[in-house]
């Protein structure tokens, strides 16, 4: 993947603004949120530039790699923070709340009676309905 020179999270990656980082390799930097949702919130950034998953859907060795770096940072925050677990979030598409279009993932520790911040009530969806849905999906693929 290559760098989009107007792209701040490339600018951010590759080292050109500074940020609070708390790993880095030839492929991502791992850094603190400015805006966080808790202590401790992170973002893995991949150097190189794509807008979501869709655009790295077809490099599965890179997008497995920045999955097992949230588990490693997620790791970290339970032991470095006292953390009592984390959410792993990727987002993609405006509707989805997607800010910066440049691939990331927030890694979100989360602590004993901390706020509630993922969360949903479960809906329910009739069988037919749920088949329906399912053929969707399949027929995409």
């Amino acid at each position: 993947m290559k760098k989009d020179d107007n792209c701040i999270f490339c600018k951010i990656a590759n080292g050109e603004i500074p940020s609070a980082t708390v790993y880095e390799d030839e492929e991502f930097r791992a850094i603190l949120d400015l805006g966080p949702a808790s202590v401790g919130h992170t973002l893995i950034l991949p150097k190189g530039h794509a807008a979501d998953i869709l655009e790295m859907k077809e490099d599965t060795a890179l997008l497995g790699r920045a999955f097992a770096l949230a588990g490693k940072i997620g790791e970290a925050q339970k032991k470095g923070l006292k953390a009592a677990g984390f959410n792993v979030v990727q987002n993609n598409g405006t509707a989805a709340g997607q800010t910066v279009f440049h691939f990331h993932i927030h890694v979100i520790p989360r602590y004993e009676g901390g706020e509630e911040m993922v969360a949903w009530k479960p809906g329910s969806q009739e069988e037919d309905a749920r088949n329906k849905t399912a053929e969707a999906i399949r027929a995409a693929l």
